[in-house]
């Protein structure tokens, strides 16, 4: 695979989740150590065609940027470092056993908000470019 994977989606409303999980102190201090920053509370969902499916499984195979909950009651997850145009966030895949959304929707956290940031609004589409380099630290 390329160093970087371009994937396209359609912003869609999540199920309400990622705020709360993205707030977890352990989530918080993970993120800042691990990808660099702190994540804005919540999460940008996109909606991904079927043409990107194969690139999300691929990611799936792979380790990835472990974030372990120290708390047995919440799940482990792994980010992949990804770009929006300037802001630099991560597509966060919460454990397999736990996950809320359709394997064709993935979740993305920055230390911004997103949508405010890039001025796109629900049913939006946009680019996401993979940064393979970094997927292990």
């Amino acid at each position: 695979m390329e160093d970087n994977l371009i994937i396209a989606g359609k912003i869609v409303r999540g199920v309400k989740q990622g705020k709360f999980f993205t707030q977890l102190e352990w989530f918080q201090k993970q993120c800042a150590d691990k990808l660099g920053f702190k994540p804005y509370p919540g999460t940008l969902n996109l909606e991904i065609s079927v043409a990107y499916l194969p690139i999300i499984e691929s990611l799936n195979r792979e380790e990835g940027i472990e974030l372990i909950s120290p708390d047995p009651k919440f799940c482990n997850a792994k980010a992949f470092s990804v770009s929006l145009g300037e802001i630099r966030g991560a597509i966060i895949m919460p454990d397999e056993k736990v996950r809320v959304h359709a394997k064709n929707i993935i979740e993305i956290v920055a230390p911004l908000k997103i949508k405010s940031s890039l001025q796109v609004a629900d049913g939006d589409l946009i680019s996401v470019a993979i940064n393979r380099s970094e997927l292990i630290r």
